[in-house]
């Protein structure tokens, strides 16, 4: 087994240089026969087909898959992956709110305890910040009336001083200096008088020296009444009134700082009280969604129908789908589709379209469908829609191959299709009544026209004509043939070079300027079908050269060279050239086995 997959890909890595070469001689070849009577016998063997006319009818062919319009799709809705506990038989006819689908919800009730648990916490930790916001908006009120009363009466201090204290002891200084100037005076008469009668006599040295010494006392306390107030006033005033007015600024300041303790206190709790409600309300969320969750592990039936599993219109769909049947104990995923409920009062045919056929078809085309479970009946619609992106899964497992999902509504009611039937539609593009037709591999490019290659007498002439639908098979020609005109199926792989134009000019009908529609196959302009195949404009030296040049590269620059080549061919170059090795390679088998020559 090994060895035949390295063979085949030895023959694949092959391909592009046995098709350069076979193009080579093929080319020459077809020039050789129309430019050489003498070579008429070789082209009895040549595969050819005569022009024919009458109905033609153009058409896209596609497989599909029979699906209802309206049906209910059941998903996994649970994150991540599970088990399907439980699954209702396929083609049950069910009821609506019947169960059809279990997955395992064992871990999610464990989980559903553990939120539980969290959630009590959660609560008791929001109750707890909600009581000590209150506390915190208490203490800050509080201590901010304490620093506004200090402040006030920091206030009501300085106007008492200046206004009540200060007057008060600067009259009670000065009244102490009028009593004390009154003593002085007393005192100093009655020691006058004491001296004159202690002169005469009257009275003793000691009531003499009695007068004196109170005469000196009250004197003293004049001088210090006076220096009492000077010091009230110079220093006493001043130290008390600077004082107050400190303690003033300073309970300001503790007022304010209170006042934004209590501010960024309040934001404090008011913000870790959001965060526990906040962390309350998610574990909340989360609680419910686990219950959410375990309720979605059962699937009921939204309404009456017939339980169809979405793997069956998936197997053997080749869309790169799960193909293995849904049954109990399988590992599903979050918005995997499980159960179809199908409505029968509509169907559609579900149609995958490569792109080569893209353009031919249009919203609102006739469709014929015929199903293989339901031989001999032929069901009518026509195409309701077309994807506007290649289907990404086809892409992904096959980045060269695009095609788009086409929808087909059934007309009326057909209650013997069911959804997952295989089928095969044809889309009606133009039912031509009268047409003239040649096989499509029968027209090639030559210098941008189509042309095909018509025998003459002895030899195959290139004719260019104007060309429209065609049906993968069979392609319109508008004009440039006649009704039993021969034509070569196999024309030259080279016939769209420059050189080929060059070496066998195409001849041209006199109608060759009426514009037909385009073909999709081989009517596109040349720059839409990709680049001419290198050496298109080569002398017979310079392919010499070129060939010389090849042998003596290396395996890698060689398979480098080959892929070049073919990258530089267009696709319906590159199948036609796989197809015309393929048929040489078959042919020397059977040269080989003995067979015909």
């Amino acid at each position: 087994m090994a060895q035949k997959i390295t063979d085949r890909f030895r023959l694949r890595k092959f391909w592009p240089a046995a098709v350069a070469v076979v193009g080579v001689l093929v080319g020459g070849g077809a020039i050789l026969l129309t430019q050489t009577p003498g070579l008429a016998a070789a082209l009895k063997s040549m595969p050819t087909f005569p022009v024919q006319r009458g109905p033609l009818t153009i058409s896209v062919v596609e497989s599909g898959t029979i699906k209802s319009q309206d049906q209910i799709i059941l998903k996994s809705e649970l994150e991540g992956q599970t088990t399907l506990i439980y699954l209702i038989p396929e083609g049950t006819r069910v009821d609506e709110g019947q169960l059809l689908a279990e997955l395992d919800s064992s871990k999610l009730r464990d989980d559903r305890v553990e939120q539980e648990i969290k959630v009590d916490n959660a609560q008791a930790e929001f109750i707890r910040a909600r009581e000590n916001l209150a506390v915190v908006k208490n203490q800050a009120d509080a201590d901010v009336s304490k620093a506004q009363l200090a402040y006030d009466f920091a206030q009501e201090d300085v106007t008492k001083y200046v206004e009540g204290e200060y007057p008060q002891k600067l009259r009670e200084a000065e009244s102490k200096i009028t009593i004390a100037r009154e003593e002085t005076e007393r005192a100093s008469e009655k020691l006058q008088w004491s001296e004159r009668l202690f002169g005469e006599k009257y009275i003793s040295q000691t009531e003499l020296e009695a007068d004196r010494l109170t005469q000196k006392r009250a004197d003293l306390d004049w001088q210090l009444a006076v220096a009492a107030k000077a010091l009230l006033e110079a220093y006493t005033h001043k130290r008390e009134l600077a004082q107050l007015t400190s303690d003033v600024e300073q309970t300001r300041m503790a007022l304010e700082r209170a006042k934004l303790k209590a501010n960024a206190d309040t934001i404090q709790a008011e913000a870790e009280l959001k965060a526990k409600e906040a962390e309350f309300e998610q574990q909340k969320n989360k609680l419910t969604k686990v219950e959410e969750q375990i309720r979605k592990t059962k699937l009921v039936a939204a309404r009456g129908g017939l339980v169809v599993y979405a793997t069956s219109t998936r197997t053997g769909g080749g869309r790169g789908g799960m193909t293995q049947p849904l049954e109990e104990g399988q590992t599903v995923r979050e918005r995997q589709e499980l159960i179809y409920l199908p409505s029968t009062e509509a169907m559609m045919a579900e149609l995958m379209i490569h792109e080569s056929s893209l353009e031919k078809v249009q919203i609102g085309q006739p469709v014929e469908v015929t199903v293989d479970a339901l031989p001999g009946k032929m069901f009518t619609g026509r195409v309701k829609s077309i994807a506007p992106l290649p289907d990404a899964q086809t892409m992904f497992m096959n980045p060269d191959r695009k095609i788009y999902t086409t929808r087909v509504n059934l007309d009326g009611s057909n209650p013997g299709l069911r959804t997952g039937m295989s089928c095969r539609a044809e889309i009606m593009i133009q039912k031509l009544p009268d047409a003239i037709y040649v096989p499509v591999q029968a027209v090639v490019r030559v210098a941008g026209q189509p042309t095909v290659f018509v025998r003459t007498n002895d030899a195959f002439q290139p004719r260019v004509v104007q060309t429209g639908w065609d049906n993968s098979s069979m392609i319109h020609i508008a004009s440039g043939l006649s009704v039993g005109e021969i034509v070569n199926l196999t024309p030259p792989l080279d016939a769209g070079t420059a050189r080929f134009a060059a070496a066998a000019p195409a001849s041209r009908p006199a109608d060759s300027q009426t514009q037909a529609p385009a073909s999709a196959a081989s009517s596109r302009p040349a720059e839409e079908r990709g680049p001419r195949p290198p050496g298109g404009e080569m002398s017979e030296e310079e392919r010499a050269a070129r060939r010389e040049r090849f042998q003596n590269m290396t395996p890698e620059e060689r398979a480098a060279e080959r892929r070049k080549r073919m990258e530089s061919m267009t696709p319906e170059q590159r199948e036609e050239a796989t197809r015309r090795m393929r048929e040489r390679s078959q042919g020397r088998d059977n040269e080989g086995s003995g067979g015909a020559p």
